[in-house]
Protein backbone atom coordinates (compact mmCIF):
# COMPACT_ATOMS: atom_id res chain seq x y z
CA UNK A 1 0.00 0.00 0.00
CA UNK A 2 1.56 3.28 -1.17
CA UNK A 3 -0.69 6.30 -0.60
CA UNK A 4 -0.02 10.00 0.12
CA UNK A 5 -1.15 9.18 3.69
CA UNK A 6 -0.32 5.64 4.84
CA UNK A 7 -1.46 3.63 7.86
CA UNK A 8 -1.43 3.86 10.77
CA UNK A 9 -3.01 7.28 11.34
CA UNK A 10 -4.62 8.51 14.56
CA UNK A 11 -7.91 10.29 13.84
CA UNK A 12 -8.43 13.96 14.54
CA UNK A 13 -10.30 14.42 17.84
CA UNK A 14 -12.84 16.77 19.43
CA UNK A 15 -12.97 18.50 22.80
CA UNK A 16 -16.22 18.59 24.77
CA UNK A 17 -18.05 21.91 25.11
CA UNK A 18 -21.35 22.67 26.82
CA UNK A 19 -23.19 24.22 23.87
CA UNK A 20 -23.01 24.30 20.09
CA UNK A 21 -20.69 27.19 19.10
CA UNK A 22 -21.84 29.91 16.73
CA UNK A 23 -19.60 31.11 13.91
CA UNK A 24 -17.80 29.74 10.86
CA UNK A 25 -18.47 26.08 11.52
CA UNK A 26 -19.72 23.04 9.72
CA UNK A 27 -22.05 21.03 11.96
CA UNK A 28 -22.71 17.30 11.65
CA UNK A 29 -24.28 14.48 13.70
CA UNK A 30 -22.00 12.69 16.15
CA UNK A 31 -22.23 9.01 15.23
CA UNK A 32 -22.05 6.34 17.92
CA UNK A 33 -19.84 3.62 16.48
CA UNK A 34 -16.20 2.67 15.89
CA UNK A 35 -14.07 5.55 14.63
CA UNK A 36 -12.30 4.25 11.53
CA UNK A 37 -9.86 5.55 8.95
CA UNK A 38 -10.25 3.69 5.67
CA UNK A 39 -7.27 3.22 3.35
CA UNK A 40 -7.83 1.98 -0.20
CA UNK A 41 -5.06 1.46 -2.72
CA UNK A 42 -6.42 -0.49 -5.69
CA UNK A 43 -7.47 -3.93 -4.44
CA UNK A 44 -5.93 -3.33 -0.99
CA UNK A 45 -8.15 -2.08 1.85
CA UNK A 46 -7.24 -1.45 5.47
CA UNK A 47 -9.70 -0.41 8.16
CA UNK A 48 -7.82 1.57 10.81
CA UNK A 49 -9.08 2.24 14.32
CA UNK A 50 -8.89 4.89 17.02
CA UNK A 51 -5.92 3.08 18.61
CA UNK A 52 -4.27 2.60 15.19
CA UNK A 53 -4.79 -1.18 15.24
CA UNK A 54 -6.35 -2.56 12.03
CA UNK A 55 -9.93 -3.86 12.21
CA UNK A 56 -10.00 -5.16 8.63
CA UNK A 57 -10.48 -8.83 9.50
CA UNK A 58 -13.57 -8.15 11.61
CA UNK A 59 -15.56 -6.47 8.82
CA UNK A 60 -15.15 -8.52 5.62
CA UNK A 61 -18.44 -7.24 4.23
CA UNK A 62 -17.18 -3.67 4.50
CA UNK A 63 -13.97 -4.50 2.63
CA UNK A 64 -16.15 -5.52 -0.31
CA UNK A 65 -18.30 -2.42 0.12
CA UNK A 66 -15.25 -0.15 0.04
CA UNK A 67 -13.93 -1.83 -3.11
CA UNK A 68 -17.31 -1.25 -4.75
CA UNK A 69 -17.93 2.33 -3.58
CA UNK A 70 -14.70 4.20 -2.85
CA UNK A 71 -12.29 5.82 -5.32
CA UNK A 72 -9.46 3.49 -6.26
CA UNK A 73 -6.92 5.42 -4.17
CA UNK A 74 -8.16 7.31 -1.14
CA UNK A 75 -8.06 7.72 2.64
CA UNK A 76 -11.33 8.53 4.43
CA UNK A 77 -12.22 9.23 8.05
CA UNK A 78 -15.58 8.11 9.39
CA UNK A 79 -17.51 5.78 11.67
CA UNK A 80 -18.44 2.12 11.43
CA UNK A 81 -21.99 1.62 12.73
CA UNK A 82 -24.55 -1.14 13.08
CA UNK A 83 -28.30 -0.59 12.81
CA UNK A 84 -30.26 -2.37 15.53
CA UNK A 85 -32.92 -5.01 15.11
CA UNK A 86 -35.66 -2.38 15.11
CA UNK A 87 -34.17 -0.92 11.92
CA UNK A 88 -34.46 2.70 13.02
CA UNK A 89 -31.62 3.30 15.51
CA UNK A 90 -27.95 2.52 16.11
CA UNK A 91 -26.92 -0.39 18.33
CA UNK A 92 -23.43 -0.02 19.77
CA UNK A 93 -23.68 -3.17 21.87
CA UNK A 94 -24.25 -5.28 18.76
CA UNK A 95 -21.36 -3.47 17.04
CA UNK A 96 -19.04 -4.42 19.91
CA UNK A 97 -19.86 -8.08 19.35
CA UNK A 98 -18.35 -7.83 15.86
CA UNK A 99 -14.85 -7.88 17.41
CA UNK A 100 -14.38 -11.62 17.87
CA UNK A 101 -11.34 -13.91 17.61
CA UNK A 102 -13.09 -16.77 15.78
CA UNK A 103 -13.10 -16.55 11.98
CA UNK A 104 -16.31 -18.58 11.74
CA UNK A 105 -18.14 -16.16 14.02
CA UNK A 106 -16.75 -13.14 12.17
CA UNK A 107 -18.19 -14.56 8.95
CA UNK A 108 -21.55 -15.28 10.57
CA UNK A 109 -21.83 -11.82 12.16
CA UNK A 110 -20.89 -10.11 8.89
CA UNK A 111 -24.07 -11.66 7.47
CA UNK A 112 -26.45 -11.37 10.44
CA UNK A 113 -25.40 -7.94 11.77
CA UNK A 114 -23.67 -6.22 8.83
CA UNK A 115 -22.00 -2.89 9.43
CA UNK A 116 -22.25 0.40 7.59
CA UNK A 117 -19.75 3.23 7.19
CA UNK A 118 -20.52 6.93 7.51
CA UNK A 119 -17.78 9.11 5.99
CA UNK A 120 -17.12 12.60 7.31
CA UNK A 121 -13.60 13.60 6.24
CA UNK A 122 -11.03 13.07 3.50
CA UNK A 123 -7.30 12.72 4.09
CA UNK A 124 -6.10 11.73 0.62
CA UNK A 125 -7.45 11.23 -2.88
CA UNK A 126 -5.43 9.82 -5.77
CA UNK A 127 -1.89 11.12 -5.33
CA UNK A 128 -2.97 14.21 -3.35
CA UNK A 129 -2.54 14.64 0.41
CA UNK A 130 -5.52 16.70 1.64
CA UNK A 131 -4.59 16.92 5.33
CA UNK A 132 -3.16 20.46 5.07
CA UNK A 133 -6.22 21.79 3.25
CA UNK A 134 -9.09 23.52 5.09
CA UNK A 135 -12.08 21.39 6.02
CA UNK A 136 -14.37 23.22 3.62
CA UNK A 137 -12.18 22.01 0.73
CA UNK A 138 -11.87 18.49 2.11
CA UNK A 139 -15.65 18.25 2.46
CA UNK A 140 -16.23 19.38 -1.12
CA UNK A 141 -13.74 16.79 -2.40
CA UNK A 142 -15.35 14.11 -0.20
CA UNK A 143 -18.78 14.84 -1.65
CA UNK A 144 -17.44 14.51 -5.17
CA UNK A 145 -15.55 11.30 -4.30
CA UNK A 146 -18.70 9.66 -2.87
CA UNK A 147 -21.21 11.11 -5.35
CA UNK A 148 -22.11 7.64 -6.63
CA UNK A 149 -21.59 5.67 -3.42
CA UNK A 150 -24.43 3.44 -2.24
CA UNK A 151 -25.31 1.77 1.06
CA UNK A 152 -23.64 0.52 3.17
CA UNK A 153 -21.32 3.49 2.48
CA UNK A 154 -22.86 6.84 3.44
CA UNK A 155 -21.84 10.50 3.54
CA UNK A 156 -22.71 12.26 6.79
CA UNK A 157 -25.14 15.16 6.76
CA UNK A 158 -23.74 18.66 7.33
CA UNK A 159 -25.15 22.12 7.86
CA UNK A 160 -23.76 25.59 8.54
CA UNK A 161 -27.01 26.71 10.12
CA UNK A 162 -26.89 26.86 13.93
CA UNK A 163 -30.66 26.44 14.30
CA UNK A 164 -30.54 23.25 12.24
CA UNK A 165 -27.63 21.94 14.32
CA UNK A 166 -29.61 22.57 17.52
CA UNK A 167 -32.60 20.73 16.05
CA UNK A 168 -30.37 17.79 15.14
CA UNK A 169 -29.01 17.74 18.67
CA UNK A 170 -32.53 17.35 20.04
CA UNK A 171 -33.99 15.07 17.35
CA UNK A 172 -31.25 12.66 16.33
CA UNK A 173 -30.71 11.21 19.80
CA UNK A 174 -33.89 9.24 19.22
CA UNK A 175 -32.06 7.39 16.44
CA UNK A 176 -29.20 6.46 18.78
CA UNK A 177 -26.77 9.24 17.85
CA UNK A 178 -24.39 10.84 20.31
CA UNK A 179 -24.80 14.59 19.79
CA UNK A 180 -23.32 17.13 17.36
CA UNK A 181 -19.77 17.88 16.14
CA UNK A 182 -18.70 21.39 15.11
CA UNK A 183 -15.75 21.74 12.72
CA UNK A 184 -14.12 25.11 11.94
CA UNK A 185 -14.36 25.63 8.18
CA UNK A 186 -10.67 26.51 7.89
CA UNK A 187 -9.42 23.59 10.01
CA UNK A 188 -6.65 21.38 8.59
CA UNK A 189 -6.65 17.67 9.42
CA UNK A 190 -4.58 17.24 12.60
CA UNK A 191 -4.19 13.61 13.72
CA UNK A 192 -4.62 12.93 17.45
CA UNK A 193 -5.31 16.63 18.20
CA UNK A 194 -8.50 17.82 19.92
CA UNK A 195 -9.25 20.69 17.57
CA UNK A 196 -12.93 20.03 16.76
CA UNK A 197 -15.81 20.50 19.20
CA UNK A 198 -18.33 17.91 20.38
CA UNK A 199 -21.57 18.59 22.20
CA UNK A 200 -23.11 15.59 23.92
CA UNK A 201 -26.24 15.02 25.97
CA UNK A 202 -25.89 15.09 29.74
CA UNK A 203 -28.52 13.95 32.25
CA UNK A 204 -28.65 12.89 35.88
CA UNK A 205 -29.93 9.74 37.56
CA UNK A 206 -30.10 8.52 41.15
CA UNK A 207 -28.52 5.06 41.40
CA UNK A 208 -27.95 2.45 44.08
CA UNK A 209 -24.31 1.72 44.95
CA UNK A 210 -24.19 -2.06 45.17
CA UNK A 211 -20.45 -2.77 45.20
CA UNK A 212 -16.97 -1.51 44.48
CA UNK A 213 -13.80 -2.65 42.75
CA UNK A 214 -10.40 -1.81 44.19
CA UNK A 215 -7.97 0.42 42.35
CA UNK A 216 -4.75 -0.82 40.78
CA UNK A 217 -2.80 1.45 43.18
CA UNK A 218 -3.64 -0.76 46.15
CA UNK A 219 -6.21 -2.90 47.98
CA UNK A 220 -7.23 0.01 50.25
CA UNK A 221 -8.33 2.31 47.39
CA UNK A 222 -11.64 2.25 45.52
CA UNK A 223 -11.28 2.05 41.75
CA UNK A 224 -14.95 2.22 40.79
CA UNK A 225 -18.42 2.07 42.30
CA UNK A 226 -20.94 -0.32 40.76
CA UNK A 227 -24.34 1.19 40.06
CA UNK A 228 -27.79 -0.37 39.90
CA UNK A 229 -31.39 0.57 39.11
CA UNK A 230 -34.50 -1.38 40.03
CA UNK A 231 -36.58 -2.70 37.14
CA UNK A 232 -40.34 -3.29 37.02
CA UNK A 233 -39.90 -6.72 38.58
CA UNK A 234 -38.07 -5.27 41.58
CA UNK A 235 -34.69 -6.68 40.50
CA UNK A 236 -31.58 -4.53 40.92
CA UNK A 237 -30.01 -4.36 37.45
CA UNK A 238 -26.36 -3.48 36.86
CA UNK A 239 -26.29 -0.25 34.82
CA UNK A 240 -22.66 0.90 34.93
CA UNK A 241 -19.91 2.37 37.08
CA UNK A 242 -18.38 5.64 38.26
CA UNK A 243 -14.68 5.88 38.92
CA UNK A 244 -13.00 9.24 38.32
CA UNK A 245 -11.79 9.92 41.87
CA UNK A 246 -8.57 11.49 43.14
CA UNK A 247 -6.02 9.26 44.88
CA UNK A 248 -6.92 10.71 48.28
CA UNK A 249 -10.65 10.33 47.68
CA UNK A 250 -10.19 6.67 46.64
CA UNK A 251 -8.71 5.89 50.07
CA UNK A 252 -11.42 7.88 51.86
CA UNK A 253 -14.14 6.01 49.99
CA UNK A 254 -12.62 2.67 50.93
CA UNK A 255 -12.85 3.58 54.63
CA UNK A 256 -16.33 5.07 54.32
CA UNK A 257 -17.73 2.01 52.54
CA UNK A 258 -16.44 -0.68 54.92
CA UNK A 259 -19.56 -0.60 57.19
CA UNK A 260 -21.66 -1.48 54.11
CA UNK A 261 -19.55 -4.46 53.02
CA UNK A 262 -21.63 -7.65 53.00
CA UNK A 263 -21.56 -11.17 51.59
CA UNK A 264 -23.10 -12.51 48.40
CA UNK A 265 -25.54 -14.67 50.36
CA UNK A 266 -28.38 -12.16 50.26
CA UNK A 267 -26.91 -9.71 47.79
CA UNK A 268 -29.03 -8.96 44.67
CA UNK A 269 -26.02 -9.79 42.48
CA UNK A 270 -25.27 -13.18 44.05
CA UNK A 271 -23.69 -16.04 42.11
CA UNK A 272 -27.09 -17.65 41.52
CA UNK A 273 -28.30 -14.63 39.60
CA UNK A 274 -25.84 -15.33 36.80
CA UNK A 275 -27.34 -18.76 36.31
CA UNK A 276 -30.80 -17.22 36.10
CA UNK A 277 -29.67 -14.93 33.29
CA UNK A 278 -29.94 -11.66 35.24
CA UNK A 279 -27.60 -8.84 34.10
CA UNK A 280 -25.07 -8.46 36.95
CA UNK A 281 -21.38 -7.57 37.20
CA UNK A 282 -20.75 -11.26 37.88
CA UNK A 283 -21.58 -11.95 34.25
CA UNK A 284 -18.62 -9.83 33.20
CA UNK A 285 -15.95 -11.59 35.27
CA UNK A 286 -13.45 -13.22 32.95
CA UNK A 287 -15.11 -11.68 29.89
CA UNK A 288 -12.95 -11.37 26.78
CA UNK A 289 -13.79 -7.65 26.81
CA UNK A 290 -11.91 -7.26 30.11
CA UNK A 291 -8.54 -7.92 28.41
CA UNK A 292 -7.21 -9.80 31.43
CA UNK A 293 -8.42 -7.30 34.03
CA UNK A 294 -9.83 -8.54 37.33
CA UNK A 295 -13.49 -7.53 37.26
CA UNK A 296 -14.48 -9.19 40.54
CA UNK A 297 -16.00 -6.84 43.10
CA UNK A 298 -16.76 -6.36 46.78
CA UNK A 299 -20.52 -6.46 47.45
CA UNK A 300 -22.15 -3.65 49.44
CA UNK A 301 -25.51 -3.62 51.12
CA UNK A 302 -27.65 -1.71 48.59
CA UNK A 303 -28.45 1.19 50.94
CA UNK A 304 -26.37 4.02 49.46
CA UNK A 305 -27.73 6.32 46.73
CA UNK A 306 -25.61 8.49 44.45
CA UNK A 307 -26.63 11.02 41.80
CA UNK A 308 -24.61 10.58 38.60
CA UNK A 309 -24.31 12.38 35.29
CA UNK A 310 -24.72 10.32 32.14
CA UNK A 311 -25.14 10.91 28.43
CA UNK A 312 -27.58 8.24 27.27
CA UNK A 313 -28.59 4.63 27.68
CA UNK A 314 -27.55 1.66 25.53
CA UNK A 315 -30.29 -0.85 26.25
CA UNK A 316 -30.48 -1.22 30.03
CA UNK A 317 -27.03 0.28 30.78
CA UNK A 318 -25.28 3.65 30.61
CA UNK A 319 -23.58 3.89 27.21
CA UNK A 320 -20.44 5.50 28.69
CA UNK A 321 -18.95 5.62 32.18
CA UNK A 322 -21.16 7.82 34.37
CA UNK A 323 -19.75 10.71 36.42
CA UNK A 324 -20.18 11.36 40.14
CA UNK A 325 -22.45 14.30 40.94
CA UNK A 326 -23.40 14.07 44.63
CA UNK A 327 -24.59 11.71 47.34
CA UNK A 328 -28.33 11.46 47.93
CA UNK A 329 -28.89 10.41 51.58
CA UNK A 330 -32.47 11.67 51.23
CA UNK A 331 -33.38 9.05 48.61
CA UNK A 332 -34.85 5.63 49.32
CA UNK A 333 -32.76 3.12 47.33
CA UNK A 334 -35.94 1.34 46.24
CA UNK A 335 -37.06 4.55 44.53
CA UNK A 336 -34.08 4.37 42.15
CA UNK A 337 -35.88 2.88 39.16
CA UNK A 338 -35.74 3.16 35.38
CA UNK A 339 -38.86 5.34 35.49
CA UNK A 340 -36.76 8.39 36.44
CA UNK A 341 -34.76 8.26 33.20
CA UNK A 342 -35.55 10.69 30.41
CA UNK A 343 -36.50 8.91 27.21
CA UNK A 344 -35.54 10.58 23.91
CA UNK A 345 -38.26 10.83 21.29
CA UNK A 346 -37.85 8.14 18.64
CA UNK A 347 -36.35 9.35 15.37
CA UNK A 348 -35.88 7.20 12.28
CA UNK A 349 -32.19 6.56 11.58
CA UNK A 350 -32.93 6.36 7.84
CA UNK A 351 -33.82 10.05 7.93
CA UNK A 352 -30.40 10.82 9.44
CA UNK A 353 -28.68 8.79 6.74
CA UNK A 354 -30.61 10.67 4.07
CA UNK A 355 -29.57 13.87 2.30
CA UNK A 356 -25.99 14.94 2.98
CA UNK A 357 -26.93 18.65 3.12
CA UNK A 358 -29.35 20.76 5.16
Amino acid sequence: MLLPVNPPVSPMLAKSVKQIPDGDYSYEPKWDGFRSIIFRDGEEVEIGSRNEKPMTRYFPEMVQAFLANLPERCVLDGELIVIGESGDRLDFEVLQQRIHPAASRIKMLSQTTPARFVAFDLLALGDEDYTSRPFVERRAALEEALARAEAPVHLTRVTRDLATANRWFADFEGAGLDGVVAKPLGLSYQPDKRVMFKIKHERTADCVVAGYRTHKSGPDSVGSLLLGLYDDAGELVSVGVIGAFSAARRKELFTELQPLVTTFDDHPWAWAKQEEGTRTPRNAEGSRWSAGKDLSFTPLSPDLVVEVRYEHMEGIRFRHTAQFNRWRPDRDPRSCTYEQLEEPVNFDLNDVLGSAHD
